[in-house]
């Protein structure tokens, strides 16, 4: 037997329970912080209560960010559970008296004080930098036939490869591709409506889509949406179909890239839910068949993009959430089978993110981010000026400062491309919850970009034609310029009460042939 080696443990042991015990005796001593004792002055109450209890999980939202009577009467109610505390015919309870976590109730009443008394009633919309133009800008409008069913268009995407041109409908679960004369061809039918797809082509050659089917469209947390894999180049598309993943709440969207270097496709999938969803990843196995991990657990996860963000040679992840901890993620991958995570910019929780696209926008070399909030149907179903298009320039190692701001009701996605090919990058953007009663012209914006961060913004006409909840740009019609489609979501999801459509319920999408190359 080693007594030296012995010895020489037997005294490390000793050594380190002595020090964990004076550890231990020190921080006993240190005085434990006091509770915050209520002033009595709503005010001062209210702003230290709610910046210490109400950011645990998400940013801090100003308490003018809302009005009184939806703080009141929406959003303190849903978040009441969240400190244990219950709700019933308008009242407040704690459950258990003795519960000392979340909030006491007398602190809870505090926080309640607050927003009714500092929360305005209304909020003063935001004054628009530059007019809206009302114009087609170069653009053309072509139109398919009309269907005979209301049109509930979820996704429209251009596959660069085959260069054709596919969209989904949630009335009847439809697949759609349409040739250049937008003249349709159902191909198929999912279990539920189509969101997002990836497009790739397979070992044999194949064109073949990864579908995001989404399961209960209204945002509720039941698992069953589906990814689906599709050949596209089948007879057969509904016999092709394989699902890669089953049970998600509301999948919107795939990303797919070959995140570990081992010649497979992997597939990332943002879910959407309420209280649940998250970032997985579906690591594609040698007998094709997908193990799924979860890569970021937040909820509400709208949006990914991949890419070499660190230019070590293998593919990161950057994703936008849009509920609960909204923000802007760096997902960098290890090498090693997974990822480490940097939020990289935060947003409040009533922005309800819901684009974003890393572009270039000021010739500096650095991807720049473009993005839009207003996903309107969450607990505060209101017009905030506060919602629309936002460009943060980068100012190097992914941080990020807010250059421009646009007001727009509702805004639901932005694509920055050079469409009058200037060598400049303009914006597209939809808003499926714009204010249709006063500026329905806002559904649609096309920013043409005038000298560094400023913009012309033109309304194109269309608001007529549908209510767009989609949209995508490619060169549908092979001129070489970029083209953009919209896809009409006709009925549904009205946030205004009785609002009426006044745009056609039978139009499943809209093409805008770009006619401004120089």
């Amino acid at each position: 037997m080693n007594f030296k080696k012995s010895y020489r443990v037997t005294a490390y042991l000793l050594l380190f329970s002595a020090t964990l015990a004076g550890v231990t005796l020190v921080n006993g001593c240190k005085p434990k912080p006091k509770p915050y004792v209520l002033t009595g002055n709503v005010k001062v109450d209210g702003e230290y209560l709610v910046k210490t209890k109400c950011t645990r999980c998400h940013d801090l939202a100003p308490v003018n960010s809302l009005t009184k009577g939806v703080w009141e009467n929406h959003v303190l109610v849903d978040m009441a559970p969240m400190v244990h505390i219950s709700t019933y015919g308008g009242s407040y309870f704690k459950n258990n008296p003795n519960d000392t976590t979340g909030v006491t109730i007398a602190e809870w009443f505090t926080i309640v004080d607050y927003y009714k008394k500092l929360a305005p009633d209304t909020l003063t919309p935001a004054k628009k930098p530059s007019p809206l133009i009302e114009d087609w800008a170069g653009f053309t409008l072509k139109k398919p036939a009309p269907v005979s069913y209301t049109s509930f268009t979820t996704m429209v995407a251009y596959n660069p490869v085959n260069h054709k041109l596919y969209s989904a409908d949630a009335e009847n679960e439809k697949l759609l591709s349409w040739d250049a004369n937008l003249k349709s061809d159902s191909l198929g039918s999912f279990p539920s409506a189509g969101f997002g797809v990836s497009f790739d082509k397979d070992e044999q050659g194949h064109n073949r889509g990864f579908f995001a089917s989404i399961g209960r469209i209204e945002r509720v947390d039941f698992p069953n949406g589906k990814i689906v894999k599709v050949d596209l180049d089948a007879k057969d598309i509904n016999a092709s179909q394989t699902y890669i993943a089953s049970d998600l709440q509301r999948p919107v969207q795939t990303v797919i890239a070959d995140f570990n270097k081992d010649k497979l496709t992997d597939v990332v999938v943002c879910s959407e839910g309420i209280k649940k969803g998250g970032v997985y990843l579906l690591k594609q196995n040698k007998d094709h068949t997908y193990e799924q991990s979860t890569i970021l657990n937040k909820r509400g996860a709208v949006q990914a993009v991949t890419g070499d963000f660190n230019k070590d040679g293998w593919p990161d992840i950057m994703v936008l959430t849009g509920s609960g901890d909204e923000g802007l993620w760096l997902l960098t991958n290890d090498q090693k089978g997974g990822f480490t995570t940097r939020k990289l910019i935060s947003f409040p929780p009533t922005n309800s993110s819901t684009s974003f696209q890393l572009a270039d926008m000021d010739h500096d070399g650095k991807p720049d981010l473009v993005y839009t909030c207003g996903y309107n149907y969450h607990d505060s179903r209101i017009l905030k000026p506060y919602h629309g298009l936002y460009i943060y320039t980068n100012t190097g190692d992914w941080n990020f400062k807010q250059s421009y701001f646009y007001p727009i009701n509702g805004a639901t996605k932005a694509i920055a491309a050079d469409f009058n090919g200037d060598g400049n990058l303009d914006i597209a953007t939809i808003a499926f919850f714009a204010d249709m009663q006063n500026t329905p012209q806002e559904e649609f914006i096309y920013f043409e970009h005038t000298k560094g961060l400023d913009f012309k913004a033109h309304a194109v006409p269309v608001s007529q034609y549908g209510r767009w909840m989609c949209m995508e740009v490619a060169d549908i019609n092979n001129d070489g310029q970029p083209d953009i489609v919209l896809g009409n979501y006709a009925n549904g999801f009205k946030f205004i009460h009785d609002l009426k459509p006044q745009w056609d319920l039978h139009l499943p999408l809209v093409v805008l042939e770009n006619h401004m190359k120089k």
